[in-house]
């Protein structure tokens, strides 16, 4: 097991009616600003529960953060905070919310270009306290330190993170998904199985307990899907897929390991080239990247197949990995996912030439062995 070091400081509330317990979070001289998507909370009440819960506070709205949050849109919620004087930003909506207010909250308090967090990596010395109501299970933002950002103008997604962006606090009510559409829900699953994915499908440096944490997530994922596609307002399932997504990238089952984290850099290209949802790109590359890199990951996708997926332990490892393949590409096209770029329309050799051409400009190597080069993106692509 590698060294690490891990400190959340993230408060997790996770249940039923569990929204009104934001006016015992927040200390009440804070200045707030509410930050949301499309209004699908406006229509489900989660807005309306969150406003009774800060009734007697001051604060103000900003609303319109994209499913992919745009660096354009949330440049103009920065100038509002730095405007208004907002010292606490409340995060009502998916991760691409929470995501978004990240990036708010950190580029609110940056002294320089706030692109540079993105481009450049550049350290973020300070950052804006942030909360969250947490609606759509997928990018565990709820309780990490990470956020992804478009901008139109370059047609670019890049990522960044800070521990001064950890959430103070996150609300988990599974009851806030029952009126989430299928794709979304379906979207959402896929960002977990393909997170858990990326810390674990890499090579064994001896992190038993992790792997186990890991492949019992992906477990529960394959059982509790289609319970939820069944039944949308199975509470017991919701709250399952729910704290499957949260514990999916919250780094316990990262501490020690390798990670890879190729199938959503490439994918995040697929998504700003082409406009698709970040569950359809992850659906579509991991399967092709794990054939093309089935060599390097061949250990522990084989013992996935056997652990996971029942595999005869005593079948050739080659084959053994085969059947993990095989078997994650069934269970996507099971709740309904497509894993073919020409299942969208798409030219898999366009994409891939684009793909290899964006590496290329910016020297990106990918991988858990730094070995997925633009020329090995570019095969990834193509067979996708």
């Amino acid at each position: 097991m590698n060294n690490f070091e891990f400190k959340c400081p993230t408060k997790i509330i996770f249940g039923a009616d569990t929204i009104s317990k934001i006016k015992e979070e927040i200390p009440h001289d804070k200045k707030i600003l509410i930050t949301y998507g499309g209004g699908s909370i406006r229509k489900n009440g989660v807005l309306k529960q969150v406003k009774e819960a800060l009734n007697g506070f001051d604060y103000s709205e900003f609303g319109g953060i994209e499913p992919n949050p745009k660096y354009e849109t949330l440049m103009e919620a920065v100038n509002m905070v730095k405007e208004g004087g907002y010292n606490f930003l409340l995060a009502v909506g998916g991760g691409s919310v929470l995501d978004g207010t990240k990036f708010i909250a950190a580029a609110s308090k940056f002294d320089g270009e706030p692109w540079d967090i993105l481009s450049k990596g550049a350290t973020i010395h300070e950052a804006i306290d942030i909360a969250d109501v947490i609606t759509l299970p997928a990018t565990g933002s709820e309780m990490n330190c990470a956020a992804v950002i478009s901008r139109n103008s370059t047609k670019e997604k890049l990522a960044f993170a800070s521990e001064k962006v950890y959430p103070k606090f996150s609300i988990i009510d599974p009851k806030t998904t029952y009126t989430l559409p299928e794709k979304q829900t379906v979207n959402g699953i896929v960002d977990t199985f393909t997170h858990v994915m990326e810390q674990y499908a890499t090579y064994d440096v001896n992190t038993p307990l992790q792997d186990q944490w890991a492949l019992g997530i992906i477990k529960t994922l394959l059982e509790e899907g289609p319970k939820v596609l069944k039944d949308p307002q199975n509470y017991d399932a919701r709250a399952n897929i729910f704290w499957c997504a949260t514990c999916g990238l919250n780094y316990w089952i990262s501490l020690g390991a390798v990670q890879d984290w190729s199938t959503h850099m490439i994918g995040h290209e697929l998504t700003a080239f082409y406009g698709l949802d970040h569950g359809e790109t992850l659906a579509i590359i991991l399967p092709s990247l794990w054939h093309v890199m089935k060599k390097d990951k061949m250990d522990k996708l084989a013992k996935m197949a056997i652990e996971v997926f029942g595999a005869n332990e005593f079948l050739p490892k080659s084959l053994l990995a085969d059947i993990a393949i095989k078997k994650t590409e069934k269970f996507f096209n099971k709740i309904g996912r497509k894993t073919k770029l020409k299942e969208y329309g798409i030219n898999s050799k366009e994409a891939a030439v684009e793909v290899k051409k964006r590496f290329s400009q910016r020297g990106t190597v990918l991988g858990e062995k730094g070995n997925i080069t633009p020329d090995i993106a570019y095969e990834i692509v193509l067979n996708a």
